[in-house]
């Protein structure tokens, strides 16, 4: 049995609403045993001396790719799942290495990279996966060229293997069955075009209201739910009549369809550091025109999306939704919210909101007894400056996941 006191801190925990001192932590195998504002008598534990500085939950990223290897995503018909598997690795050491201890991986990750992370094969945040992502002919899963006609086996390149076309309602029953068959946690539908896709309209309208509740039947029936790729109102609202629980991007909301999701329970996971980077740098790494356009026509609804959700209610997670070399920029959608949010907010759309997203909540996001020991001790007060989040987590000196040490430079 290990346990761990840490001593002199300032703890974060984000239903607090503000940084508190006094607080001692006891950590025990891979679950916080006790959080208590008094001293902890516990003589067996290894003391952790904090030196002042501030402990606050584990990150969570609820939508990444940690298959999607490549900004340009057509690439990746190139690349061998070998290949692809091993820079998995490298990129799921950079979001731990940033703090994110849990990220909800939204199209290709499997069963297999997720049994490497748990059984630590590999350092990496705990995975909550989709298994392929499901879209129609033509849509956003859909980046085949035009001269391809067919749909090649996904043994064979790592593009194929990351996402699946369907088309009508018995096909979509069958590729979500497959995907919870092969362990996924949640089920990924395309309800819009996409940025990243080469030749749906951002506007066009994908899966069918029959389509999107057949995906959804038959994650309910398996204990799951869907999440759904969608800009547009329309295709939100779409979304929301046929029982989807989580909108990504939607960053073409308008009021009505806040609205109808606050009604409906859902919550909004917005992704504003990708039309930042994609803008920035994506064409360097071969991403088209066409896409560079339809990027410009999302980018400036990203802050408005957060501001319409606040007022209807929606809670928004924490999300950063980028390809490939772009990952490195994961912890800079901290700042960008800072225009509309405060830190305290934007804080919790990465533990509280994020841990409501994955159904764990009380376990993930949260220091409080029962909780998971996932940990972060940062080098001052992120409610004050959230750069500290930024540098590839220079400013973190200890990083726990379930009660081992992924990062530690203190003395004990």
């Amino acid at each position: 049995m290990k346990q761990y006191l840490f001593k002199n801190l300032q703890l974060l925990e984000p239903s607090f609403g503000d940084v508190q001192s006094g607080f001692e932590v006891l950590v025990e195998n891979d679950l916080i045993r006790e959080v208590s504002d008094k001293p902890i008598k516990n003589d067996s534990a290894t003391v952790m001396d904090c030196g002042g500085q501030t402990l606050m939950p584990g990150l969570i990223d609820s939508h990444v790719h940690v298959f999607l290897s490549d900004v340009s995503i057509r690439n990746m018909e190139n690349i061998p799942l070998t290949l692809m598997t091993a820079r998995a690795v490298s990129l799921m050491k950079g979001m731990i290495d940033r703090g994110f201890t849990s990220v909800r991986d939204t199209g290709g990750a499997d069963w297999g990279i997720k049994e490497a992370v748990d059984r630590h094969d590999v350092a990496g945040p705990r995975l909550f996966i989709a298994g392929q992502a499901i879209g129609p002919t033509g849509g956003h899963s859909d980046s085949r060229r035009r001269t391809d006609y067919g749909l090649r086996c996904h043994c064979c390149n790592a593009m194929s293997y990351t996402m699946n076309v369907s088309d009508g309602v018995t096909e979509v029953r069958r590729a979500a069955r497959e995907q919870m068959r092969q362990g996924a946690d949640q089920i990924k539908i395309m309800m819009s075009g996409g940025v990243a896709s080469p030749y749906d309209p951002l506007t066009s309208l994908q899966f069918s209201m029959e389509e999107a509740r057949a995906a959804v039947e038959e994650a309910h029936a398996f204990g799951r739910y869907v999440c759904a790729h969608a800009y547009t109102p329309e295709a939100i609202t779409r979304a929301a009549h046929a029982g989807v629980r989580t909108i990504e991007h939607g960053n073409l909301i308008d009021e009505p369809a806040a609205k109808l999701m606050a009604e409906k329970g859902m919550f909004l996971i917005a992704n504003l550091v990708a039309y930042y980077a994609m803008k920035e740098r994506a064409a360097e790494f071969g991403m088209s025109a066409e896409m560079l356009e339809k990027n410009d026509m999302v980018i400036d609804g990203a802050l408005k999306s957060l501001e319409i959700c606040k007022r209807a209610g929606v809670p928004v997670g924490y999300g950063s939704d980028l390809l490939g070399q772009l990952q490195v920029d994961q912890s800079r959608e901290f700042l960008l919210r800072s225009e509309v949010l405060s830190p305290i907010d934007i804080i919790r759309s990465a533990t509280t909101v994020g841990a409501q997203i994955v159904r764990m909540e009380g376990k993930l996001g949260t220091i409080k007894a029962g909780a998971f020991a996932d940990l972060l001790l940062v080098n001052g007060n992120p409610l004050k400056n959230l750069g500290l989040m930024q540098n590839q987590g220079r400013d973190l000196s200890m990083i726990m996941k379930a009660g081992r040490f992924h990062k530690n430079t203190l003395t004990h």
